[in-house]
């Protein structure tokens, strides 16, 4: 197990307004492009907040797990429920693979020598980038895959997924959304509902699996800087759903896919060197 964590070192100052408006911040980043924003929250822990990464995952997973359930009840109202229960097959495929998926990948995250976790966590950056970029500026159409393929197909990439999600600490919807409309041929705004239900149960994992490992006391130590930068980023989120719309696709995309690329450059340069400053406030 990498020595990742270093509880008693380093305590941060920073105030709780900083930590508010930083999870407001991705909240919006978030919101403005139906997602959560975890993918964004994860360079700022280690980056602005410092903490080392694999404390940095785990305090992202938590939050994630949170908005996501704040989010739920809302989207299962944009959407019925009986329209998403009806597609129960397409979640329960998905899980059959993200279950495993998230088991394994929190377990290889543990395992990590920490100078390797950041530079893994730098490409999935970029396979978030190019996630976001092919997902708002393409038209994505169904695969058309017959149901011995397309069962198969569902299990593999939720495997993927799940790995992806464990070891970022993010729901997935990034690359759960894209998935369900290619293997499902499901609409975009009933995806991002069946994602929601295919996300919760798969982080669920993936927290049960951190919890049996000594690095998941940085939760606890953190309690309270978790909360605050959780619920800046649930308000974060609401007001950056009703600016949806508003900035143009063509402009905020690539924005932000730079924005990820850039995170990306910082965390493979990252030397691992630096222990966890647990940001208590």
């Amino acid at each position: 197990m990498p020595t990742d964590v270093n509880l008693g070192s380093l305590r941060s100052t920073h105030a709780t307004s900083v930590v508010f408006g930083a999870g407001a911040g991705i909240g919006v980043l978030g919101g403005m492009i139906g997602l959560g924003g975890a993918e964004f929250r994860l360079p700022l822990l280690i980056g602005l907040f410092g903490f080392a990464a694999l404390s940095a995952v785990i305090l992202n997973k938590a939050m994630s797990l949170v908005v996501v359930l704040v989010a739920l009840p809302a989207r299962l109202g944009a959407v019925p429920a009986a329209e998403i229960a009806a597609r129960w097959p397409v979640a329960v495929n998905l899980l059959a693979g993200s279950l495993l998926g998230a088991w394994a990948g929190a377990t290889w995250a543990v395992r990590m020598r920490s100078s390797t976790l950041y530079k893994v966590l730098a490409a999935l950056m970029v396979l978030m980038a190019a996630a976001l970029v092919v997902t708002h500026s393409t038209a994505l159409d169904t695969l058309d895959l017959p149901l011995w393929a397309q069962v198969p197909a569902g299990v593999v990439a939720g495997f993927g997924i799940g790995v992806v999600a464990a070891i970022m600490g993010v729901a997935g919807g990034e690359l759960l959304i894209p998935t369900i409309v290619l293997l499902f041929g499901e609409d975009i705004k009933t995806a991002g509902s069946l994602s929601l239900l295919v996300s919760l149960p798969t982080m669920l994992v993936a927290f049960a699996r951190y919890s049996r490992d000594g690095s998941f006391a940085v939760l606890g130590a953190n309690l309270r800087f978790t909360a605050i930068m959780t619920a800046g980023s649930i308000v974060g989120a609401v007001l950056g759903g009703l600016l949806l719309g508003v900035f143009p696709d063509l402009i905020l995309i690539p924005l932000l896919a730079v924005v990820l690329l850039v995170s990306a450059v910082k965390l493979a340069r990252h030397d691992g060197g630096r222990r966890d400053a647990s940001a208590r406030l």
